[in-house]
C-alpha cells in the first residue's frame, strides 16, 4: 500500500475535539500544552470547554485545528506509526501548516504562532460584510471560472477552493459572490449557497494578509519535511524550505487545488489516505475525486488504535 497523511482545514472545528486524545495519550496532551504556551493563553480550555462561536473565530480555529491534528499524529507515533510510513503529506488551507509541523518542517510552537498571525491577518484584511464566499455544487472548475468572471463586474470574484469534481468555492466581494450564486443556479448547479465565513479567503482581497505572513514566515526556521508536501497552490510535491516559505505566502491569496492534489497523489500510486485530525470532510472529498483511493479519518483514541494496527500491518 502507498499512503498519504492529510490534514483538515477550517470548518472542521467542534467543541471537545482532541480532548479524548489528550486524556488517553500524554504526547497528545503535550501538544495542546505546547500550543497554549506558544500563544500565551489556554486555547485548550476554549477548544474543550468554550463556545463554538468563539472557537470558530478564524484566529482561534486555525491554531486549534492544527493542535488537534498534531495531537492525533503524535498519538499515532506513540503507537509506532511514523510520518515516513506515508509517501506524501498534504493539508487543506491551514491544514498545510499542520502537514508541515507533522513532517518536521516547522516546530509546533512556531506553527501555532504562525496560524494565530494568519488567522488574525485574514480576519483583518477585509472589513466584515465586505467579502463573502459561496459553495457551488454540481459544476466543474471551468464552469465556475466562467461564472466568476461574469459575476465580478469590476469587483473580485474568484474560484478559491477546487475541492472535488462537484464542489468549487468562490470568494470575493459580497455582491459579486451573490451574483455568482444566482448565475450558478441558472446554469444547472445542484446547489449554490453562501458560506458562514467571516472573510473572503483565498482571493486577491487577502493581499494584506499575505504581506503579514511574508514577514511572519521570514522570522521562523523551516526545515525540509521528512516526506514531500503536496502544496495547495501547485498540486505538486515540494521539499525545499525556501520554496515552501514562498508558497505559504502565495497560498493566502491563491486557490486551494485540492482535487488536483488528490489526483496527483493517485497518479503516483497512492491508494490509501488517512485524514488526521477533526472531522471527515477531506475523506468525503477524496471519495468523490478518486474511488480507487481508500480514505479513513483519525480523530479519537479508538481511531488511533485501529489505524495503528492497520498501518503497522502494511
Amino acid at each position: 500500500m502507498s499512503r498519504a497523511f492529510v490534514f483538515p482545514g477550517q470548518g472542521a472545528q467542534t467543541i471537545g475535539m482532541g480532548q479524548a486524545l489528550a486524556e488517553s495519550y500524554p504526547v497528545a496532551r503535550a501538544v495542546f500544552e505546547e500550543v497554549d504556551e506558544a500563544l500565551g493563553e489556554k486555547l485548550s480550555a476554549l477548544v474543550w470547554e468554550g463556545d463554538i462561536e468563539t472557537l470558530t473565530m478564524t484566529r482561534n480555529a486555525q491554531p486549534a485545528l492544527m493542535a488537534t491534528s498534531l495531537a492525533a499524529m503524535c498519538a499515532l507515533e506513540a503507537e509506532g506509526v511514523k510520518i515516513t510510513d506515508a509517501r506524501f503529506v498534504a493539508g487543506h488551507s491551514l491544514g498545510e501548516y499542520s502537514a508541515l509541523a507533522a513532517s518536521g518542517a516547522l516546530s509546533i510552537s512556531d506553527t501555532a504562532r504562525l496560524l494565530r498571525a494568519r488567522g488574525t491577518a485574514m480576519q483583518d484584511a477585509v472589513p466584515v460584510g465586505v467579502g463573502a464566499m459561496a459553495a457551488l455544487l454540481g459544476l466543474d472548475l471551468e464552469a465556475v471560472r466562467d461564472i466568476s468572471k461574469e459575476a465580478a463586474q469590476g469587483e473580485v470574484c474568484e474560484a478559491a477552493n477546487d475541492n472535488d469534481p462537484a464542489q468549487v468555492v468562490v470568494s470575493g466581494n459580497k455582491a459579486a459572490v451573490e451574483r455568482a450564486v444566482e448565475l450558478a443556479k441558472s446554469r444547472g448547479a445542484k446547489r449554490a449557497v453562501m458560506l458562514p465565513v467571516s472573510a473572503p479567503f483565498h482571493c486577491r482581497l487577502m493581499q494584506p494578509a499575505a504581506e503579514v505572513m511574508a514577514e511572519a514566515l521570514d522570522a521562523v526556521s523551516i526545515s525540509a519535511p521528512a516526506i514531500p508536501l503536496i502544496a495547495n497552490i501547485l498540486a505538486e510535491p515540494v521539499a525545499d524550505p525556501d520554496r515552501i516559505r514562498s508558497l505559504l505566502v502565495q497560498q493566502v491569496t491563491g486557490a486551494v487545488r485540492w482535487r488536483e492534489s488528490v489526483l496527483y497523489m493517485g497518479s503516483q500510486g497512492v491508494d490509501e489516505i488517512w485524514e488526521i485530525g477533526a472531522g471527515k470532510a477531506l475523506s468525503g472529498m477524496v471519495r468523490r475525486i478518486d474511488r480507487n483511493i481508500s480514505c479513513r479519518a483519525v480523530g479519537g483514541p479508538e481511531d488511533v488504535a485501529e489505524a495503528a494496527d492497520k498501518l503497522k500491518q502494511g
